[in-house]
């Protein structure tokens, strides 16, 4: 009778983590139509703007660098609560700032601050690993990843329309969902690390290197880890040079890139709220993790061919797929640490997506840069075309590795 009694309040924990994410990255993804075209708009022109919006990207990755592990460690010592409401309180008052900012400084310091403030995501999947048991952890992190696929279904779309009525709209809608989130979690969420299970804080743990430092502590998690780098540096493409892509090559304006956003967001939350689980069971969790990664380098190559906008979105399926990595992935590495470490798990993998994200900006944006410079090789899908084959890198390390590698 014991485990039916513990079933529901992990339901219920489980459902509150989702609801969080959920309004976090609706207010994410909110501003994800407007904000490059903001920066363009300061700039003066596609090129230069490329390049700023390259920098904002790289100062947003220094800063999740830097404060994810410390929040991880933070979660660990006094609890997820604490840490998830805080980070989101913070992250509702940036978008205040950004919504407000009269010039491109004013701008930068919000995007700067929302890198500390969004790095509380790490703690999310910490609290989804404290209420899960290992074998279906998976699953688990797939809703945790079909939350973000929700929230960026309708962020975009919403984020498009508000856009066209004022590009500032968007930065208040997301400051109000956000602070919204904070007080639902005030009142709603439950703490899920006992006393009993918590561990020490150290500034030798929670510093970025002592942080990755635990990647080498356990068999197993340093080759997935190199996977996972490679993954998250390929992912970089998307939020650093799709706008400007498509805007380029196709004259997409902001509704249209929303709802296209709002696709892929579809796709991917059906690929992550359902396939995850099934596929899983059926190929194992080190299987599912190769074939997500083929097929997101797939997705990446067609998306960088597209001589139309039809051929585009075709490709955004084989895309979604690619969704399936992440979560076996992070199956495979909770499976491999105590619970008093998954703070710190959570924190080393999202310092590893800020070092992809201290790389990626600058190169995929200067790769884009370089390929619509009339003086170059005129190949505007280069950036998806490299990640591509970051991705295909990826997987071949999967393979190398999976024989190896336990779970």
């Amino acid at each position: 009778m014991a485990a039916p009694s513990a079933a529901g309040p992990r339901r219920a924990a489980l459902a509150f983590i989702f609801v969080t994410i959920v309004l976090d990255v609706l207010a994410l993804g909110i501003i994800v139509p407007v904000l490059p075209r903001l920066v363009v708009e300061m700039t003066g022109d596609t090129v230069s703007g490329a390049e700023m919006f390259g920098l904002f990207g790289t100062a947003w990755a220094v800063m999740q660098f830097l404060a994810s592990p410390v929040l991880g460690a933070l979660s660990d010592r006094f609890g997820r609560r604490r840490v998830l409401l805080l980070s989101s309180f913070g992250l509702g008052l940036d978008y205040v700032l950004m919504a407000l900012a009269p010039t491109l400084g004013w701008l930068f310091l919000g995007r700067v601050i929302s890198g500390v403030t969004a790095a509380g995501f790490a703690t999310a999947g910490a609290y989804i690993a404290d209420v899960t048991p290992p074998e279906r952890r998976a699953a688990s992190f797939g809703l945790l990843g079909a939350a973000f696929g929700l929230g960026f279904v309708l962020g975009p779309a919403a984020g498009g329309v508000l856009g066209g009525i004022d590009p500032r709209l968007p930065f208040w809608a997301a400051a109000g969902l956000t602070l919204l989130n904070a007080a639902y979690g005030f009142f709603i969420l439950p703490e899920s690390l006992p006393r009993e299970q918590r561990a020490a804080f150290s500034w030798r743990r929670a510093n970025p290197v002592g942080a990755l430092g635990l990647l080498r502590g356990h068999p197993g998690l340093l080759g997935i880890a190199a996977v996972v780098f490679l993954y998250n540096l390929a992912h970089e493409a998307l939020p650093n040079v799709f706008v400007l892509y498509t805007g380029y090559r196709y004259g997409w304006d902001e509704t249209r890139i929303g709802l296209t956003l709002a696709a892929v967001g579809v796709f991917s939350a059906i690929v992550q709220g359902g396939l995850v689980r099934v596929a899983v069971a059926r190929l194992g969790e080190r299987r599912t993790l190769i074939l997500g990664l083929s097929c997101g380098a797939l997705g990446m190559a067609a998306f960088g061919a597209a001589a139309t906008a039809t051929m585009f979105w075709a490709a955004i399926p084989a895309l979604a797929l690619w969704g399936l990595s992440g979560p076996a992935a992070q199956g495979l590495m909770s499976r491999r640490v105590e619970p008093g470490e998954q703070g710190r798990l959570q924190g080393a993998l999202t310092a590893l997506h800020a070092l992809a994200g201290l790389a990626g900006p600058g190169l995929f944006t200067l790769a884009f840069a370089r390929g619509i410079d009339e003086a170059g090789a005129q190949v505007p899908g280069a950036p998806f075309l490299l990640a591509a084959l970051l991705l295909g890198a990826s997987a071949a390390l999967a393979w190398l590795i999976a024989g190896r590698s336990r779970g």
